[in-house]
């Protein structure tokens, strides 16, 4: 039976461990944008093996468990000398996973741009740089934003996973309060609240964003 007593109790632990879930999605969200354009930028680069090596790298990544790639960077790498926090090892693996993913969007995103745009930079006598940065970002990215939306909140429910290096985030609290308390109902219900609740925050956040962007834009 539910337990509005217990559950009041420990929803200040849970909300307390949902910082950590929101802040490692934020942190590997925002590198996976920022790997994402440079992996997609590096694959149209004239440079053949750096595309090259670049696409390598993204297949790899692509075709490999994400849960895998938390072992590896957690409990592998320190056989190299490289030592990293939960949290660090957890926002790497993930912005990196994701990153692959959100390169083939900047791609979609970048060959959406007409073809003279590229023509009228280099009448300009515009630097490569100046032309992404200017030109072609800018055209590029803000059609992109629901898609990136879909993968924030993508991001935010893969971070239970987390929990396997250690990260006490806020499913794993939520199974620490059962196995101590050997009651499970209220914590993974409350659990399965907050996500939803914060799934839908952030789902009207991008709607919002979208938008002034948009009117921005016009």
């Amino acid at each position: 039976m539910w337990n509005w007593q217990f559950a009041l109790s420990v929803l200040p632990q849970l909300i307390a461990a949902l910082r950590i879930t929101i802040s490692a999605t934020f942190v590997a969200f925002l590198l996976a944008c920022i790997l994402g354009l440079l992996f997609a930028m590096a694959k149209r680069s004239g440079v053949k093996p750096l595309a090259l090596a670049v696409g390598a790298i993204v297949e790899f990544v692509r075709s490999t468990p994400l849960l895998a790639q938390l072992y590896f960077v957690f409990y592998v790498f320190p056989k190299f000398g490289l030592v990293l926090t939960p949290f660090l090892a957890g926002v790497l693996t993930l912005g990196l996973h994701y990153s692959t993913y959100l390169s083939e969007v900047y791609r979609a995103g970048i060959e959406s741009v007409p073809k003279g745009q590229w023509e009228a930079a280099n009448v300009l006598n515009f630097s490569r740089l100046r032309t992404w940065l200017t030109i072609i970002i800018p055209q590029a990215v803000p059609p992109l934003i629901p898609v990136f939306g879909n993968y924030l909140i993508a991001l935010l429910k893969d971070t239970p996973l987390l929990s396997a290096i250690t990260l006490v985030e806020v499913l794993e609290r939520a199974k620490i309060i059962g196995d101590n308390s050997f009651r499970y109902l209220e914590p993974i219900t409350m659990v399965g609240f907050l996500f939803l609740i914060t799934s839908n925050l952030l789902s009207l956040i991008v709607q919002q964003v979208n938008v002034r962007l948009n009117q921005h834009l016009k």
